[in-house]
């Protein structure tokens, strides 16, 4: 499989719900991005299928977005490519992979200061 990812990928461990037209489910996010991520759950989606999801945040609020299921690993999860976020549910994402990026650059900046 080629590598198609256009925007950074941070590792999480969010709760999650999602809707597609076979099943209404539950799940772990276990990487996000702005455009995406991989929910671990059933496999209970097909390729190219549009589902609803509901994302957990870490302050117990939710984010809800549209997304597509870009493929599927069987018995293990899936993942879906975001499909038109409204400015708010960006914004949103955008505060959320922002709170779990590494702090790389802060561990840099220290280094060239000292």
């Amino acid at each position: 499989m080629s590598e198609r990812r256009i925007a950074q990928r941070v590792r999480v461990h969010l709760n999650a719900r999602w809707e597609g037209v076979l099943a209404r489910r539950e799940g772990t996010i276990s990487d996000i991005s702005q455009t995406g991520c991989f929910i671990l759950t059933s496999d209970e989606v097909e390729q190219g299928e549009l589902v609803r999801l509901e994302i957990e945040t870490p302050t117990e609020g939710w984010i809800y977005l549209w997304g597509e299921v870009v493929y599927l690993i069987a018995e293990m999860g899936f993942a879906v490519h975001f499909t038109g976020a409204g400015e708010s549910e960006q914004a949103m994402l955008d505060l959320l992979i922002d709170y779990y990026r590494p702090e790389e650059s802060s561990a840099e900046d220290e280094v060239t200061q000292s």
